[in-house]
C-alpha cells in the first residue's frame, strides 16, 4: 500500500521525460552541468567490472549514463566519503571516527539557501556519534566528522534513518541534495554486490519510471575491492541525462563533488573539487546561465 501511494505520488509530480534517444559515447564535451537537484546513494567495496555486470545497475547504466572512467580517491572506506563531500580526505588513512575542523558541502549548501539531508539506514539518531550501533555505522555518514556538525544540533538533526527517504520523496520534499547510506547489508559491505544489486533494484526500481524532473540520481561505490586500480561503478539518471550516454572522460570522487556543486550552483569548496572536472558530455539539457555570486570559495 505505501509503494502504490509513493508511485502515485510521483506520477502526479514528476514531469514525464522522453527516454527514447538511441545510446551514445561520449568522449569529451565542454556542456555544462544543468541545474537539478541531487540524490547521491553510495554502495560499497566493489570494482567496476563486477558491478557493472548486476542486472539492476546495467539497467541503470542504460536508462541513464555510465561513466566507464570514474575512479574512487583512496582506501579505506572513511576517507573516500570525506572526499565526496569536502574535496579532502583530511589525512584519514582508516576508518576510526574522527573529528575534523574544515568546509563541508553542507556549509555551501547552506550559505546558497538550499537545503539538505542524509538518509542514513539504522541511524539512531539524537546526533548519535557513537562507531556502530547495528547495521549502521558512522564512517559511511562523512558529516558527522565535522566538528561544526558534531556540536550543532540543528545541523545534527539533519542526519535521519534512511525509511524517512521514501516519505520525503513521495511527499515532494527532499532536499536540494540528499544523500543516501544503506546499511552494511544492503550497500553490499557484508553480503556483496549481488545483494547490493537487488536491494537497489527493490528499493530504487519502482521509482524510475515517475523519478521526479528536477532530480539527479547518482548511484556510486566508496572504493574497488583492493583487487585493481580503484576503478568504480557510477551511474547517472534523471530527464537531464542523455539515456545511454556513456563517458569515455577520466573522473573521481572530486569529479563528482564539484558536478554536484556546479548543478547546485552553490560555488566550491576550495579544495581538490576546485581544480576537478564537472562530469560533461551525458547530459540532456541545455547549460543553464551562471549564477553570479555563487563561485566564490567557502573558506
Amino acid at each position: 500500500m505505501l509503494l502504490a501511494c509513493l508511485l502515485l505520488a510521483l506520477a502526479r509530480s514528476a514531469a514525464a521525460a522522453p527516454r527514447g534517444a538511441p545510446p551514445a559515447k561520449v568522449l569529451l564535451s565542454t556542456q555544462a552541468v544543468p541545474s537539478a537537484k541531487v540524490v547521491l546513494v553510495i554502495l560499497e567495496n566493489v570494482d567496476f567490472k563486477d558491478a557493472v555486470a548486476q542486472p539492476f545497475l546495467t539497467r541503470l547504466a542504460k536508462d541513464g549514463a555510465l561513466l566507464r572512467q570514474y575512479y574512487a580517491v583512496a582506501h579505506p572506506s572513511q576517507p573516500n566519503y570525506l572526499a565526496l563531500v569536502s574535496g579532502s580526505t583530511h589525512d584519514v588513512f582508516s576508518d576510526d571516527n574522527v573529528t575534523l575542523d574544515g568546509a563541508q558541502l553542507g556549509d555551501l549548501l547552506e550559505k546558497a539557501g538550499k537545503s539538505w539531508r542524509v538518509y542514513a539506514e539504522g541511524y539512531p539518531g539524537g546526533c548519535f556519534l557513537g562507531a556502530r550501533r547495528g547495521r549502521y555505522v558512522r564512517k559511511h555518514v562523512p558529516f558527522l566528522s565535522f566538528r561544526e556538525v558534531q556540536q550543532d544540533p540543528a545541523r545534527c538533526a539533519r542526519i535521519v534513518d534512511g525509511a524517512r527517504f521514501f516519505s520525503d520523496l513521495a511527499a515532494g520534499s527532499l532536499p536540494d541534495y540528499s544523500l543516501f547510506i544503506p546499511d552494511l547489508d544492503d550497500d553490499g559491505h557484508d553480503t556483496g554486490v549481488s545483494f547490493a544489486d537487488r536491494w537497489l533494484a527493490k528499493a530504487f526500481g519502482p521509482l524510475l519510471p515517475h523519478w521526479p524532473a528536477d532530480t539527479l540520481l547518482i548511484v556510486t561505490f566508496d572504493e574497488d575491492d583492493y583487487g585493481g586500480d580503484n576503478q568504480v561503478y557510477t551511474a547517472l539518471y534523471g530527464s537531464i541525462v542523455r539515456p545511454g550516454a556513456v563517458s569515455l572522460e577520466r573522473y573521481n570522487h572530486y569529479s563528482l563533488l564539484r558536478t554536484m556543486e556546479d548543478g547546485l550552483g552553490v560555488g566550491t569548496l576550495g579544495a581538490k573539487d576546485e581544480a576537478a572536472s564537472p562530469i560533461a558530455g551525458v547530459w540532456a539539457t541545455p547549460s543553464p546561465q551562471p549564477q553570479p555570486g555563487l563561485k566564490t570559495s567557502a573558506r
